[in-house]
């Protein structure tokens, strides 16, 4: 298993579907699925009867999780980078292929 490139937290722009170009932080990641979770992307829209728990039913919207290769790490000039791991003071960190800046969490 491969150490995670993209982690919850992270700020990620989508390289392809549709909703391509959207930006948006990483909520929750499933590295054993190879998914993740973007706020604000990839809605999935739910049709709901009324029920006793919830009397009003119709329409519920929700994020759904998308492929990790579909998404890639923002720089902080907005701009997709791929993501390496470097060594550093004896610790593994991830490191933007594009800037070469550390990128915490």
């Amino acid at each position: 298993m491969a150490a995670a490139r993209i982690k919850k937290g992270d700020k990620v722009i989508v390289l392809s579907g549709k909703d391509k170009g959207k930006t948006g932080e990483v909520t929750a990641s499933m590295p054993k699925d190879g998914k993740v979770v973007v706020s604000g992307v990839n809605i999935a829209v739910r049709h709901t009867k009324p029920s006793q728990g919830d009397p009003q039913g119709g329409l519920k919207r929700s994020e759904a999780p998308m492929h990790v290769s579909k998404v890639a790490h923002v720089t902080a000039d907005g701009k997709p980078t791929r993501v390496r791991f470097e060594t550093k003071d004896g610790k593994k960190v991830r490191v933007a292929v594009k800037t070469g800046e550390a990128i915490s969490g």
